[in-house]
């Protein structure tokens, strides 16, 4: 017998653009477990040519309606941050499983008050933090735990993404500039960026930390006009994992030549370095593909690592694809839905995120080294 598909619908699912457009309907469409059944726009029009477009029978500008439509079993959050709490909060009060891109929230207590509610809403509830899910990540977490380096003594990660680079930056994304709306460098670079070091290497245990607004004023792209910055964009990072290993972070936008991502573990029997490729490079190490190199057997030079193929299987969906790392965690919310486990990212791992964050903002803020314990 056919298994039922689980039928999403997507908060935030505008046609043409927009993250849902580029990343969860082609990931959602390239998974045979997943039927998208609904959609929802701020706009009657959008709504109804995003149903057309993505193949919904149902579209709706309410939020509410769609987390209550008997046809909708997971509610996918991909707006603008300052709504989350209350279209995550929709679902979780119809019962629905959620998915909600990450930050979960503005801040730590709209986070805690989201992972509350959603225990008690007894339904399983995912945070976007799809990094977890780059094959070489992936990967280079099983090599660590497996000794591969040794013990792992250090790491530097240098993280630089091409957004505001010249000091222009496009209308839709101006309201990450604002710190009030927890959508900036800090939350996104940074949490995607720290998230996936900590899932590879273990958690930081203690931090100092400098934030930094270089880039004050932006010009809107589309009409020339100036938008004033709130929010840091360089984060600057001295941490210790709670193994011991310490660890050097240079966060920032803005870069003009040559945004990447290099995350370098050096160990007392080798290194390993997680590298975006070119045309990943710029967005961050959550979009598009990574190499992995790791120390040949002399241990003086760099080789690229083939990756096992067990970490590239999706269906219909190329690596270099901005939503492959998505669909790769969507097939293991599949698992979770069908099994009861949950293997995913949850709302408790946001909020462990978030309060890393906090004691990021409170050391820069105060000047003193924070400790996660």
């Amino acid at each position: 017998m056919e298994r039922e598909k689980i039928r999403v619908g997507i908060i935030g699912a505008s046609p043409g653009r927009g993250w849902a457009a580029r990343a969860h309907v082609p990931a959602l469409m390239s998974l045979p477990e997943f039927s998208i059944t609904a959609v929802g726009t701020s706009r009657r029009e959008s709504a109804e040519a995003a149903a057309r477009e993505f193949g919904a029978v149902h579209a709706f500008t309410d939020a509410r309606q769609l987390a209550e439509h008997p046809e909708v079993d997971l509610v996918v959050v991909t707006v603008k941050v300052p709504v989350h709490a209350e279209l995550v909060g929709a679902a979780l009060a119809a019962g629905k499983h959620v998915y909600c891109e990450w930050p979960l929230g503005r801040t730590s207590d709209e986070a805690d008050a989201l992972a509350k509610s959603a225990e008690r809403a007894g339904v399983h509830h995912v945070v976007g933090l799809q990094a977890r899910y780059a094959p070489a990540i992936a990967y280079a977490r099983e090599l660590v735990a497996a000794g591969h380096v040794g013990r792992v003594t250090a790491a530097t990660v240098y993280a630089a993404r091409g957004k505001g680079a010249r000091e222009r930056i496009p209308s839709w994304a101006a309201y990450t500039l604002d710190r009030d709306n927890g959508a900036g460098t800090l939350e996104v670079a940074g949490g995607h960026t720290l998230d996936a070091l900590q899932y590879v290497l273990g958690d930081i245990s203690d931090l100092s930390a400098t934030l930094s607004v270089r880039q004050p004023v932006y010009t809107l792209a589309e009409t020339g006009a100036s938008v004033e910055a709130t929010g840091p964009d360089h984060l600057l990072l001295n941490a210790t994992l709670t193994s011991g290993a310490v660890v050097s972070a240079h966060i920032h936008d803005a870069k003009v030549t040559d945004a990447r991502t290099r995350l370098e573990i050096s160990g007392t029997e080798g290194d390993l370095a997680i590298v975006s490729t070119e045309a990943g490079g710029p967005a961050g190490i959550q979009i598009g593909e990574l190499r992995l190199l790791g120390t040949g057997v002399s241990g003086d030079t760099y080789q690229e690592l083939p990756i096992p193929a067990r970490y590239r299987r999706t269906s219909g969906i190329a690596p270099g694809a901005e939503g492959f790392n998505i669909a790769r965690m969507y097939a293991r919310l599949a698992v979770d839905l069908g099994t009861g486990a949950h293997g995913v990212p949850d709302f408790h791992a946001g909020l462990r995120l978030h309060r890393l964050l906090d004691a990021i903002k409170l050391s820069a803020e105060t000047g003193a080294r924070q400790s996660m314990g």
